[in-house]
């Protein structure tokens, strides 16, 4: 079936990582402004069976190390295919270049990231035209409703601006028809596994009203996918009884949960970041993360190019949420389930958002409620902790009637002087000041690691370590 492709192509290399330095070629990515992979259903005659074409530079002419613009666009004709069916048949496209060796995919829509690695670039893997044959293939085999299929590949050339607009718009018109939905109008939610090979116990649960963390599934995506393929990587998942209402916890999801993680994963609350936080593998448009210096949740998504208001940037915050595992505070999710009736509403919703980059918080004009809009500070308001806490003050941000008076939490007699100089910090409420999926401590000659370590302390001290009482030198 691969003859013709000079490496393997096969569930085996479903996973596979290629780091920097093992990198031929990155496209796409953060270092990239656009990118986009679409599926169009299109009528017969629209579509030359089996074309696969590259327009701008192939990947033996773009020069080692380089990260570039790339558009990938498959073209599907059938007589029992819909438009319904595209954003289904959009997701494939991660699943199946995954199954290429050296070659990683993430994310998908606007926010692709691939990279070609050194070794298959050694070995052969030199042009799209290898990987668009391995896509037509897959496509072919896996799913019968495809009778005609072609594929383009873009790095540069006249119309790569005009596909990267219709493909923003066409993502928007599907987000749009999921809407006016409610959980609580359907019997059926709908699992993925598509990227299990990258976090075995994450089982992504979509709903009219929670997006998959990935952005690119709706409910009737979902709907469609398990129709369209019963066997495949996306299925129902019957509600069952509703434990929590405020939380979104259901008796169906929490067996299902349990099954497919192996037992890892219990229970799950779709609209809450502490308990029982959703899980998330790695290919989350954004990341909610806790704040607790000011009891609010900070919003970040992968295209902000620098460290957040709490010093970390998008990578740091991501190694604490992602695998599959359930971190309370930090929580992976799609931009349009921000959109949703059911953002984090056990946790406060909009109340409780405090930060986000300005390129989110213009996205969803409309969908930020006025009252808050204006009291949600962007790294034009606020570059750090301290500046937060001056802005949510000043703007008379919800949070900030939570907040205990300073004095209330700091005894004069806990505060450092003399030999203890260095900074105080007091925790509001009970909520951890500390998170981590693995801590370790050394001491004694020994390493102790705490597994999903969370802190709980009314004080930190940082003091400097006086030498001469530990029997050194100064």
């Amino acid at each position: 079936m691969f003859e013709d492709i000079p490496v393997e192509v096969g569930l085996i290399f479903e996973g596979e990582r290629i780091r920097k330095e093992d990198m031929q070629v990155e496209l796409g990515g953060p270092k990239v402004d656009k990118k986009f992979e679409i599926v169009l259903v299109k009528s017969s005659d629209e579509i030359e069976d089996g074309k696969i074409s590259v327009i701008g530079p192939d990947i033996r002419d773009i020069p080692q190390g380089s990260h570039v613009r790339l558009g990938i666009l498959v073209e599907v004709a059938g007589s029992r295919l819909e438009e319904d069916l595209e954003g289904v048949l959009e997701r494939r496209i991660h699943e199946y270049m995954n199954y290429i060796q050296g070659v990683m995919h993430l994310n998908q829509r606007y926010d692709i990231w691939i990279r070609i690695g050194k070794k298959s670039f050694a070995k052969g893997l030199d042009s799209f035209i290898y990987i668009g044959k391995a896509l037509e293939r897959l496509y072919r085999s896996e799913l019968a409703l495809i009778e005609k299929i072609q594929i383009t590949f873009l790095t540069g050339g006249e119309n790569f601006e005009n596909l990267y607009t219709m493909a923003r718009e066409r993502y928007e018109a599907r987000d749009a028809r999921a809407r006016g939905l409610s959980d609580e109008e359907v019997e059926t939610f709908y699992g993925c596994a598509l990227c299990q090979s990258f976090a075995p116990t994450h089982i992504c649960v979509i709903t009219p009203e929670r997006y998959a963390n990935c952005g690119a599934i709706s409910w009737f995506d979902g709907r469609a996918a398990a129709r369209m393929d019963p066997e495949g990587p996306i299925f129902p998942i019957a509600k069952e009884n509703c434990v929590d209402q405020e939380k979104g916890e259901y008796s169906g999801i929490n067996d299902h949960a349990k099954k497919r993680s192996m037992g890892e994963v219990n229970r799950v609350y779709l609209y809450s970041a502490f308990g029982y936080p959703h899980t998330s593998c790695g290919c989350f448009e954004a990341i909610a993360f806790y704040i607790p210096e000011v009891e609010g949740f900070g919003i970040v998504h992968r295209r902000f190019p620098g460290p957040t208001v709490n010093g970390l940037p998008f990578s740091t915050l991501a190694d604490s949420t992602a695998g599959g595992r359930q971190i309370e505070g930090f929580h992976g999710i799609s931009l349009e389930y921000m959109r949703s009736r059911k953002f984090l509403r056990a946790d406060g919703g909009w109340n409780t958002i405090v930060w986000m980059p300005k390129e989110i918080k213009d996205s969803l004009t409309g969908f930020i409620p006025k009252d808050i809009a204006e009291k949600i500070a962007t790294e034009a308001d606020a570059t750090d902790v301290q500046s937060l806490e001056d802005f949510l003050k000043k703007t008379g941000h919800p949070v900030v009637e939570k907040w205990p008076s300073h004095t209330d939490n700091l005894d004069k007699d806990d505060e450092p002087s003399g030999q203890e100089q260095g900074s105080s910090y007091t925790h509001r409420g009970q909520s951890p000041v500390f998170v981590a999926g693995e801590l370790p401590i050394t001491t004694g000659g020994v390493t102790i690691i705490l597994k999903n370590a969370k802190i709980f302390a009314e004080k930190v001290i940082i003091r400097p370590i006086d030498k001469e009482k530990k029997g050194g030198k100064k």
